[in-house]
C-alpha cells in the first residue's frame, strides 16, 4: 500500500512554476525549479524563496512552559527574552538527538518551538511522553504556512511588500509579529542557507498570496524560487546539520561540535544531561569532521571511512557529501573517531569498492561576506 503524500499550500504553485516533485518526509515536496546549481547561486548572490510549510509548529502555553522546556532540551530557553529565538536539541535519555529545533519566545507564558517535519510525529510522541507542569501544548502544524526569505536582497524584497518595512531591522535570531499585505503574520530573521534572510510564518491558507507577492517582488531582482536540493547544498556549504544524515537518536550533540548547545550548569536537569555528563568525562568518542575530495569522486550518505593503511577496516561514516556549487569542489561532512584526522590529513572513503582520497578542511565550507 502506497503512502498517501501530504501537500502544502503552495503545492499547485508549485507545479505552475515547473516544480519538480518527490516524496520527502511524508510530503510531495520541490526538488528543483530551474536546476539546483541556479537556484543555489540565486541564493548565495541574490535571493531565493523556499517553501517551508512542511515543517511543523508547537506551541506551549502556561505558567510552567518555562520549566518545562527546560527540561525537554539541553539549551537554556531562560536566557530568551520576548521576540528571540534560539537553537536546541532535544535528546532522549541516552543522549541521542530526537530533534534538532528552533524555540520562539513570543511572552513568558507563551513558546513555540519550529521543528524538523520528519520527526514531527516522532517529537510528539517524545513530548507528550514528558509533558508535566500547568502546559498547554498544541500542534499548530496544520493551521501555519511557512516560507524562507533567503540571500544578500532579502531586506529590499521584503521591504517591498505592505507591512514588510517594520521587519527588515530585526537582529539575528529574533522574530516580531505583525502583518504582511493585511494578513497577520510573524517574521524572524534565521534561515537555513548560511545566507541573511527571514522566515515569515502566517496562516495556512493565506500562504500562496505571500508567496506570490515575495516573489513578483524579488523576480525582478534575480530572486528564483528553490527546491529541496539547492536547500541541501546551501545548509551542507555553512556546516548545517540535516536530521537524519548528522543527527540522530544513535548520535549525541557532543559528537557533532554542539556542545555550545548542551547548558550543562543551567539551573534545571533536562532529558539526556547525566548520559551527556557521562560521555563528556569518559571523552567524546566521534567527532564531524569537513572534506574536500582529493580524487574525482562525489561522496554520499552512508559511504564508509576507511583507513588509507588498511582500506578493509572502516572506521567512520560520511554523513553528507555533495558538489559545493560555490567552491567548485566536492565536500562532505563525516563522523570519526576522536584524535583522527586533523585538519590537511589525508583520508579515505569507499566509494563503489574503489578507495578515493579526500583532505580533511576547516568548516563551514563558505562564510557569507559580511
Amino acid at each position: 500500500m502506497t503512502e498517501t503524500l501530504k501537500r502544502t499550500p503552495l503545492y499547485d504553485i508549485h507545479v505552475r512554476n515547473g516544480g519538480r516533485m518527490v516524496p520527502f518526509a511524508g510530503w510531495e515536496m520541490p526538488v528543483q525549479f530551474s536546476g539546483i546549481k541556479a537556484e543555489h547561486q540565486a541564493v548565495r548572490t541574490q535571493a531565493g524563496l523556499f517553501d517551508v510549510s512542511h515543517m511543523g509548529e508547537f506551541r506551549f502555553r502556561g505558567p510552567d512552559a518555562l520549566a518545562f522546556l527546560n527540561r525537554l532540551l539541553t539549551n537554556d530557553v531562560s536566557r530568551l527574552g520576548d521576540g528571540e529565538a534560539l537553537y536546541s536539541p532535544m535528546c532522549n535519555a541516552d543522549g541521542g538527538i530526537v530533534d534538532d529545533l528552533l524555540v520562539h519566545r513570543f511572552g513568558p507564558t507563551d513558546y513555540l518551538l519550529v521543528v524538523n517535519a520528519g520527526c514531527r510525529d516522532n517529537d510528539l510522541i517524545h513530548i507528550q511522553s514528558v509533558l508535566s507542569g500547568d502546559v498547554a501544548f498544541t500542534d499548530e502544524s496544520d493551521d501555519t504556512g511557512q516560507v524562507a526569505l533567503q540571500g544578500p536582497k532579502s531586506v529590499d524584497i521584503l521591504r517591498q511588500l505592505p507591512g514588510g518595512a517594520d521587519f527588515i531591522d530585526l537582529p539575528y535570531f529574533a522574530f516580531r509579529q505583525g502583518a504582511l499585505l493585511g494578513v497577520p503574520c510573524w517574521v524572524a530573521r534565521t534561515g537555513y542557507t548560511a545566507e541573511d534572510g527571514f522566515e515569515v510564518y502566517c496562516p495556512s491558507e493565506a500562504t500562496p498570496q505571500i508567496f506570490e507577492a515575495l516573489m513578483a517582488a524579488g523576480a525582478p531582482m534575480g530572486m528564483l524560487p528553490v527546491g529541496l536540493g539547492a536547500r541541501d547544498t546551501l545548509r551542507l556549504e555553512g556546516r548545517m546539520m540535516l536530521y537524519g544524515n548528522e543527527l540522530s537518536t544513535a548520535i549525541t550533540p557532543l559528537e557533532v561540535g554542539l556542545a555550545w548547545t548542551v547548558k550543562l550548569d543551567k539551573d534545571s536537569d533536562f532529558i539526556g544531561k547525566d548520559a551527556l555528563l557521562r560521555q563528556k568525562e569518559a571523552g567524546v568518542p566521534r567527532k564531524l569532521i569537513g572534506f574536500e575530495m582529493v580524487d574525482r569522486a562525489i561522496a554520499r550518505h552512508g559511504y564508509p571511512v576507511v583507513d588509507i593503511n588498511a582500506p578493509e577496516r572502516e572506521i567512520g561514516t560520511v554523513t553528507s557529501g555533495s558538489p559545493s556549487p560555490t567552491l567548485g569542489k566536492n565536500i562532505g561532512l563525516a563522523l570519526v573517531p576522536q584524535g583522527r584526522y586533523r585538519i590537511g590529513e589525508t583520508l579515505g572513503i569507499r566509494i563503489r569498492d574503489q578507495v578515493k582520497l579526500a583532505q580533511v578542511v576547516r568548516t563551514p565550507f563558505y562564510n557569507r561576506p559580511r
